[in-house]
């Protein structure tokens, strides 16, 4: 009787969603979007009629494929990109690190062209953020400038992905493994990207994801992050929940046979473990429907990687005769991209700038995004003069005339900043779109080379 009612249920939902869903002629083409099934419905519906609510079945189910797919030994939900950020710098500040655990004062290298909340973790945890260029081809550090910058309190590098364009992952992992410094890869928007035959995510010690409606995957808002070392998977989950040293999922107890047998900090022996913390921590979980749709979406992600990788290299051998307007994106040796979006930097001495191309094209229904926050180092919250933070280039270090102090040595960061901007690869492009796109750039070009 209750499978009866339970086929009804989705038979209805089915039908009220396919309603829903009835195509339209597209009058704006969004530079990212989801693509969403029934699958996804119905597992929403039944971690609906479980009633559990918080982290349940389906994300026990979510953690163990996700950490199998990407190759790992530990996967842990979060409820965005943006907390798997916080929990993964976080977690490097553990006293139960000892003597390699981040300390207030510390130095992490990273770059300003970029997401903010790849930066702002660094700094709410009283570390000390030391920016370096990108490369203006691929959008990612520069690895060469890493050693530059080295000071003896500099401990991590902490960088991004740049629209799933993965950064040297061999050179930044010899300079860390060289200086015993710390590498937190910023995966979010490279979901399934490799290097050398490797996700990214999986070679620093710790990859963070997000799985955003614009990311490769989706549950609405949630993120993940990931590690092979299982003290840095047990500092995490601490920190995830609450600050808590018992490592028991919700609703289970006593996993680890010594709930009443412990003695930790200054509490009496035997004082419950599943209310005992070790760290500051947060509650930075998902809930179960979360975790059913984001199980339907990884059962696709492959497909989806395949599409925007397709519709990347539509677009990019479209553009490509303008390639004396547009620095087009360029991926380094050993990298093979999982396409978030396709950038382009409009070079100096076009008849046109970036401001103009992405008015016209946002006008003709073709959406764009900026890097994010271009020169994150120009932003309102970072040109506040109590934000300790560094900036190096080696050329520009002896300058006299550094009055603009928070960006005047990062000339490739604000030519992105000035420049650059991107436009969708997402798998609901269909080639109807792709064509309106290429028409529409063809259009705007020929009007100013005439």
């Amino acid at each position: 009787m209750q499978n009866l009612i339970k086929k009804s249920i989705k038979t209805l939902a089915h039908k009220y969603y396919k309603n829903q869903q009835k195509k339209t002629k597209r009058a704006y083409i969004a530079a990212s979007g989801k693509v969403l099934g029934t699958q996804e419905l119905d597992n929403m519906l039944e971690a609906t009629l479980d009633m559990w609510l918080t982290t349940g079945r389906f994300n026990e189910e979510f953690e163990k494929d996700f950490a199998a797919k990407l190759q790992v030994k530990h996967a842990l939900s979060v409820n965005s990109g943006s907390s798997a950020n916080l929990l993964a710098i976080t977690a490097l500040t553990s006293h139960k690190l000892g003597g390699k655990r981040l300390k207030r004062g510390d130095e992490v290298i990273t770059v300003a062209a970029g997401f903010p909340t790849t930066i702002a973790p660094i700094v709410q945890n009283g570390l000390i953020p030391v920016f370096v260029d990108v490369d203006i081809n691929t959008h990612n550090i520069i690895a060469e400038q890493i050693e530059a910058a080295l000071t003896k309190k500099t401990k991590a590098v902490f960088v991004a992905h740049t629209l799933g364009n993965p950064f040297n992952l061999k050179k930044v992992m010899e300079i860390c493994q060289k200086h015993n410094m710390w590498l937190i890869e910023d995966s979010c928007d490279a979901l399934g990207a490799k290097f050398n035959s490797k996700y990214t995510g999986t070679c620093g010690h710790i990859g963070t994801f997000s799985f955003y409606p614009a990311h490769h995957i989706t549950m609405g808002e949630g993120g993940a992050v990931i590690t092979n070392d299982t003290q840095l998977f047990r500092i995490l989950m601490s920190i995830r929940d609450w600050g808590r040293d018992c490592w028991c999922p919700p609703g289970k107890d006593n996993t680890c046979k010594h709930r009443f047998d412990m003695q930790l900090g200054k509490l009496p022996f035997g004082y419950d473990h599943k209310y005992t913390y070790s760290h500051l921590g947060y509650n930075l979980k998902i809930t179960d429907w979360q975790a059913a749709c984001g199980l339907a979406q990884l059962k696709k992600l492959d497909g989806f990687i395949e599409k925007r990788k397709e519709n990347f290299t539509k677009l990019f051998m479209a553009l490509k005769p303008f390639d004396k307007y547009f620095s087009l994106p360029a991926w380094e040796q050993g990298a093979e991209p999982s396409w978030f979006g396709l950038l382009l930097t409009v070079k100096d001495g076009a008849p046109f700038n970036k401001i103009e191309l992405c008015r016209y094209l946002e006008d003709n229904g073709i959406g764009t995004r900026q890097l994010f926050a271009g020169n994150v180092l120009r932003q309102p919250a970072f040109t506040q003069d109590e934000i300790p933070l560094r900036i190096q280039n080696s050329a520009l270090l002896n300058s006299k005339d550094l009055t603009d102090k928070h960006y005047a040595m990062l000339p490739n960061t604000d030519t992105v900043m000035n420049a650059s901007f991107w436009i969708g690869v997402w798998p609901g492009l269909t080639n109807e779109d792709i064509a309106k796109i290429i028409a529409t750039f063809t259009k705007f070009i020929e009007s100013k080379t005439k």
